[in-house]
C-alpha cells in the first residue's frame, strides 16, 4: 500500500500570511490535528499544528494577544514530505520517528494530499471493522447516542439486531446502514423485549 491509497484529499491547508486565529478556526472546523502550510505556488513550506497554536497562545507570557500573528511565525519548518508512491511502512516510520501529526504528500513539488495519523490507523482495521464502526455511529446518532441495536458485519453484509418501534423505524435503520461506504447488504433481526430474557 502506498501513500496515494490512503491520503486525504482535497487538502485543507493554510497560507503563511493567514493569521493564527484563521488557522485555528480551520483546524477546529475540520477536526484535524495539523494542517500543511502552502505558499502561492502550492509548495509546502511548513505545518501548523494544535501544538503550534497552543505555543502561540502561551508565548512569552507577555499578556499580548498573539492570535493575530501570522502562521509563518508559528508554523513548524522545514517540513518533511512524502510522494504518492511512498510505501505506507515508510510513512509510518517517519511519522513515529518525528512524532508528526501529518505528512504532506507532494508530486512535482506541489501538495496533492495529506496522510494523517488517523489514516494510518484505518489500515490496522479490517474493512468490516470500519463498516461496523460507521454503521454503529450512524445508528447511535439516530437514536440520540443511546445504543439500541447490535451491529455485525461480514464481507460487507450488515446484520442489525434489536427492538424496532415499527415498520417506519425499520425502514429508517436499514436506509441509514445502506449509506455507509462498503455496505453490500442489510438484514434486520428484530428482538423483542420478551425474548431478550430467555435462556433457550
Amino acid at each position: 500500500m502506498k501513500a496515494r491509497d490512503l491520503m486525504s484529499r482535497p487538502v485543507i491547508s493554510v497560507r503563511p500570511d493567514d493569521t493564527v486565529r484563521e488557522a485555528v478556526t480551520r483546524i477546529t472546523e475540520h477536526g484535524f490535528a495539523a494542517l500543511p502550510v502552502v505558499d502561492e505556488g502550492g509548495q509546502v513550506v511548513g505545518v501548523f499544528s494544535e501544538s503550534d497554536a497552543v505555543r502561540v497562545t502561551m508565548r512569552a507570557g507577555d499578556g499580548a494577544d498573539h492570535r493575530g500573528d501570522l502562521v509563518s511565525t508559528a508554523m513548524s519548518s522545514p517540513v518533511e514530505v512524502v510522494t504518492p508512491g511512498t510505501d505506507i511502512a515508510t510513512v509510518a516510520e517517519r511519522m513515529l520517528a518525528g512524532r508528526l501529526r501529518c505528512l504532506p504528500v507532494v508530486e512535482e513539488g506541489l501538495l496533492v494530499g495529506v496522510v494523517a495519523r488517523r489514516d494510518l490507523l484505518r489500515t490496522l482495521l479490517r474493512d468490516d471493522d470500519v463498516i461496523t464502526a460507521n454503521v454503529r455511529a450512524l445508528l447511535d446518532d439516530y437514536a440520540g447516542s443511546r445504543r439500541r441495536w447490535t451491529v455485525e458485519v461480514t464481507g460487507g453484509a450488515v446484520v442489525i439486531g434489536g427492538e424496532f418501534a415499527d415498520d417506519a423505524e425499520r425502514a429508517v435503520v436499514a436506509a441509514l446502514a445502506h449509506t455507509a461506504a462498503g455496505v453490500t447488504a442489510v438484514e434486520l433481526r428484530p428482538v423483542t423485549s420478551l425474548s431478550l430474557g430467555r435462556d433457550d
